[in-house]
This record gives C-alpha cells, structure tokens and sequence, in this order.
C-alpha cells in the first residue's frame, strides 16, 4: 500500500485507526504510522488494546476479542505511548474525519442512509470522512437526499458537486468482497477522490497469524474480503 501510495505522491497520509487489532505485526504497523502518517485517528480495536474504561473486550466477538488479548500482550511501550496519544476524531481544511462517525467518533458503523444522514447532519465540513466499517463507500448529500453507495475499485468522486462522505475501505481487512487492501486518494486541488486497491501476499500474512496463534477464521477472512 505505501508502494502504491509513492506513485500518488501525497502531500499527507491520514490513517483513520484501527492500527492495530487482528494482524501479526502491530508494533511494525504502529511504527509505520508514527513516521509515515501525517494524521492518525484511535479506533474501538486499538482503545480496546490499551484497557481504556471506555470499551471493554467484552464489546468484541469471540475472535475479535481474541486477538485483542494477543495483541494488549503483544504491543511494546512505543506502541502504546503512540496509541495512546490519538484521538478519535480530527479537523483539517475542508474535512472532518472520524474512526466511526460524527455522533459516535468510535463505535457507530455510517452503513445505513439513516446513518450517513445523520452524519451530514451532525457536521459542516464539506468532506466527511470516516473509518471503522473496512468497508469502501462514496455518499453524497443531494438537496435532502444521501445518494451513493459501494466504492469499488477506480471509482471517482466529483467533490465539487455538493458534500460527499467517504471510507477509504480498510488496508489490512477489507469486507467488501474485494480482499486487496484498500485506500483513497483525495485531490482538494482538482475536487476530486479516487479509490484504490492494492493486491498483497495474503497467503503470507495468513501464515504469519497461524502462526502466532491468532484465530484462524480471522485468518482465513483475508481471502475472501468478508
């Protein structure tokens, strides 16, 4: 994904959360986004790692909770310290961004119109963009109405035209159908957003999870983009 991102040549890389949470490797993830992330958000995986009172491992599915535990073991001091100095929402020119949405920066899931209208409701920003759902989306305020949907691959996003809400889709467990990692570039210059998707060794990183003991339905999900 970083490869495919040098080709785009971005000003700024923002990472909407969940760093860590079900992979093999999040001390490297975590380093990653520290040096080359200009904006990092915190996510309900990442807070439930670090204990906060806020979300309990109690709140996850079997599997997810699972991997939770392995990986609170699992983090270094680093990690932590750069875990814990996140948000879960951020501010920049022309753009808010959450992990989960605008009425709930960690939990809500904006899948539903009634979701994504009230997200455009609860913000100003003429771009909204939001995490958490590793599910790749383009909505669009049109007078009253939220249009849009799905944002497979090489979709492109007028930004011009009226207030748009986006996910980026996941880098590390997409649950579109499509199991590349994905991300979105946003040109504030040209007014527009144009999805990517980058093909990856799954089949590594499913043995690296197996490996480390992590559930093998998490594992075995990579393939399927589910």
């Amino acid at each position: 994904m970083l490869a495919a991102l040098e080709e785009e040549r971005p000003d700024q890389i923002w990472n909407l959360g969940d760093t860590v949470g079900y992979g093999p490797r999040p001390n490297e993830c975590c380093a990653v986004a520290a040096e080359r992330a200009n904006l990092s958000l915190v996510g309900n995986h990442d807070l439930v790692v670090l204990g906060s009172g806020d979300v309990a491992v109690e709140d996850f599915n079997p599997e997810a909770a699972a991997a939770a535990k392995w990986t609170r073991d699992a983090l270094n001091e680093e990690s932590r310290a750069f875990l814990q100095s996140l948000s879960a929402f951020a501010e920049r020119e022309g753009a808010e961004l959450y992990h989960g949405s605008p009425r709930d920066p960690v939990w809500e899931y904006v899948l539903t119109v009634e979701a994504a209208t009230a997200a455009f409701h609860a913000t100003q920003a003429s771009l909204v963009l939001v995490g958490h759902s590793h599910v790749a989306m383009a909505l669009r305020l049109q007078g009253a109405e939220v249009v849009g949907g799905l944002a497979p691959a090489r979709t492109e996003a007028d930004l011009s035209a009226g207030r748009w809400l986006l996910n980026p889709g996941s880098v590390g467990q997409p649950r579109d159908g499509d199991p590349r990692a994905a991300f979105c570039v946003v040109d504030f210059d040209t007014g527009r957003a144009s999805f990517v998707r980058v093909t990856y060794p799954i089949e590594e990183t499913q043995g690296e999870m197996r490996e480390a003991g992590l559930p093998a339905a998490l594992a075995e999900r990579l393939a399927y983009g589910a």
